[in-house]
C-alpha cells in the first residue's frame, strides 16, 4: 500500500487542479469526478471491495494484526466520503484487479495441488 500512495497523491492533486476534468461527465449519478460523491454510493462500494480484497488474502500475522486489518476498509471508507468521486473510482477499480488476481492465483494454486496431499485430506 505504501508504493501506490505517491500514485494515490498524485491523482488526487491531478483532480483537484485539473480544469479539463471539471464537469465532465462520468456515469449515472456522478458528473464531476473532480467533486465528492452525493450520494456516498461510490465510498461504500469501495470499502466493500476493500472488506473482500481483506478477507481472499492469505494471513501469517497475529490475531491482533488482523484486527488491524479489519478495522483498515472503515477507516478508509469514512476518509475517502470526501475524496474526489475519480479517486474513489481508481481505489475501487484498483481493489477489484486485485480481488480478480487474487481469485485467479488461488484457483490456480489450488488445482495443482499434490496428489499425495489430496489423499492426506480424505484420509
Amino acid at each position: 500500500m505504501l508504493l501506490t500512495m505517491p500514485i494515490l497523491l498524485a491523482f488526487y492533486r491531478l483532480l483537484s487542479q485539473s480544469v479539463e476534468l471539471r464537469g465532465a461527465p462520468f456515469f449515472g449519478w456522478i458528473h464531476d469526478l473532480s467533486l465528492k460523491d452525493p450520494t456516498y454510493v461510490l465510498p461504500i462500494l469501495m470499502g466493500a471491495s476493500m472488506f473482500w480484497q481483506q478477507r481472499m488474502m492469505p494471513s501469517t500475522a497475529d490475531p491482533a494484526q488482523q484486527k488491524i486489518f479489519m478495522f483498515l476498509p472503515i477507516v478508509f471508507t469514512f476518509l475517502f466520503l470526501s475524496m474526489p468521486s475519480g479517486l474513489v473510482v481508481y481505489w475501487m477499480v484498483s481493489n477489484l484487479l486485485t480481488i480478480g488476481q487474487q481469485y485467479l492465483t488461488n484457483r490456480i494454486i489450488g488445482s495443482r495441488a499434490p496428489a499425495g496431499a489430496a489423499a492426506q485430506r480424505k484420509a
